[in-house]
């Protein structure tokens, strides 16, 4: 068995796009190395590292969130016990958070879609006249309220 994989040779053995790969790598969440021909390689290590990112996403996190929590992960070697433990104590705030938000989407996406929009008193999406503009983009009144 090869010590390292090429970029097709991870994608099929992750399920990942090659693409998606190389921008896993641009966002510094992998790294591979170039052979004397120019090819991408990487650690077979890489899948575990590739697995977890899939299923950070998975949980709603971001790559920016998920960019912190491997960069925990030792570069250099399969991680241990102790490794994934110090990712764990980071990830677990960071889902509750997650998990927090989406109670509050759900809560209020029931009244949203029950409500018809007859009331504009209790509306939680109503923002007229753009005056929001200052907390950000999206719908600040669903994701921070």
């Amino acid at each position: 068995m090869d010590a390292e994989l090429s970029i097709g040779a991870v994608a099929e053995r992750s399920g990942v796009a090659s693409s998606a790969l190389r921008f896993y790598e641009d966002r510094g969440l992998i790294h591979s190395h170039r052979n004397s021909s120019g090819h991408r390689r990487y650690r077979r290590s890489v899948l575990r590292r590739v697995a977890f990112i899939r299923f950070a996403q998975q949980m709603g996190l971001t790559l920016a969130e998920i960019r912190g929590l491997v960069d925990e992960l030792p570069d250099n070697r399969v991680p241990d016990a102790d490794d994934w433990a110090r990712v764990s104590a980071a990830w677990t705030p960071l889902l509750d958070a997650h998990i927090e938000r989406l109670q509050r989407l759900r809560d209020r996406l029931t009244g949203c879609i029950g409500c018809g929009c007859l009331s504009m008193k209790r509306c939680g999406v109503l923002n007229p006249g753009d005056a929001l503009a200052h907390a950000g983009p999206g719908p600040r009144l669903v994701i921070d309220g």
